[in-house]
């Protein structure tokens, strides 16, 4: 991945970063068993780089158009606190969130792959496209993963967070000792 220096400033101010689901912290695929139950797929690394923020006092929140249990279920799973589901208009509930933290979209990153994500990404200081997102959404993203949504993009937009602030090495310094 390829930045430039401007991606890295803004990203030593970020306080928030803000996810979708379906094609981000997944791979985009609904599932369904033969009892017509959705299932998806989670990316164990994207969970680590999400738990990874929180020790560094960034707060993580999702905003989905969806509501699922298999997504309720991981997102409590990795203590993530802020879950807005079956959000259509997701400006919304950004302003909702940002007041409620008292975090300015200044300070917010989001990652979204589609065009219902285009509202939060053009609000915030920060917005980041997955590999596999729409065309018009990498347009308007400062930052484009080289990984896709659900295999690992996620967590590449952690380190690179982390990274900027300089809290990276210590974090993976505490896992040493």
């Amino acid at each position: 991945m390829h930045l430039n220096e401007k991606v890295s400033e803004i990203a030593k101010k970020i306080k928030l970063l803000i996810l979708d689901v379906d094609g981000v912290l997944t791979d985009g695929g609904i599932y369904f068993d033969d009892n017509g139950i959705e299932q998806k797929k989670f990316d164990s690394q994207d969970g680590l780089g999400i738990k990874l923020l929180q020790l560094a006092g960034i707060e993580v929140a999702v905003i989905t158009a969806r509501s699922t249990k298999s997504a309720a279920h991981r997102l409590e799973g990795l203590g993530v606190k802020h879950y807005y589901h079956g959000v259509l208009d997701k400006s919304i509930a950004l302003a909702e969130l940002t007041k409620k933290l008292s975090i300015s979209p200044s300070e917010s990153a989001y990652v979204g792959d589609d065009v219902i994500d285009l509202p939060v990404m053009t609000r915030v200081a920060l917005p980041v496209a997955v590999a596999n997102a729409q065309e018009c959404v990498k347009d308007h993203a400062l930052m484009v993963t080289q990984k896709s949504g659900g295999n690992g993009a996620v967590r590449e937009v952690c380190n690179f967070i982390l990274k900027s602030q300089d809290k990276y090495d210590d974090l993976i310094q505490s896992f040493l000792k």
